[in-house]
């Protein structure tokens, strides 16, 4: 079992995401380094530019970000944003999801106390599933 999840936790809201890796791959060929600060934090960008084919991490995490705000039921828009939500990892691999303040607040708003995601990829698709918990 997730140590970071508790059997008295309490689902406040579940997100989940599919991305076609061809769609990151073809949005970083048309716009480039616009389109990766845009979406990514520095430590995502740092994270799938050092791996050989980052287009598959690039996409999880794209997926991670959707699957969180619709977790939070708002989806990506004014109360979150591209990089409100931020993925990064575990010693053992696991993801981490990091909130920036706004979304941090909203967090609390809704009563939630962590947010557990889940993430995996192929060579084509990347899925996220995102919980909310109190």
């Amino acid at each position: 079992m997730n140590p970071d999840f508790s059997a008295d936790a309490i689902t406040l809201g579940v997100g989940v995401d599919l991305v076609e890796v061809a769609r990151i791959r073809n949005s970083r060929e048309n716009h480039g380094e616009h389109f990766l600060e845009k979406v990514f934090t520095f430590e995502e960008r740092e994270y799938c530019l050092a791996m050989s084919d980052p287009d598959p991490h690039f996409a999880a995490r794209f997926a991670a970000k959707e699957a969180v705000s619709k977790a939070f039921g708002t989806g990506i828009g004014a109360e979150i944003g591209w990089l409100s939500v931020s993925v990064s990892r575990q010693d053992s691999g696991a993801p981490v999801v990091k909130l920036d303040e706004k979304a941090a607040a909203q967090l609390k708003v809704i009563g939630g106390e962590q947010v557990l995601l889940s993430l995996s990829h192929l060579k084509d698709m990347a899925v996220a599933f995102a919980v909310i918990t109190r």
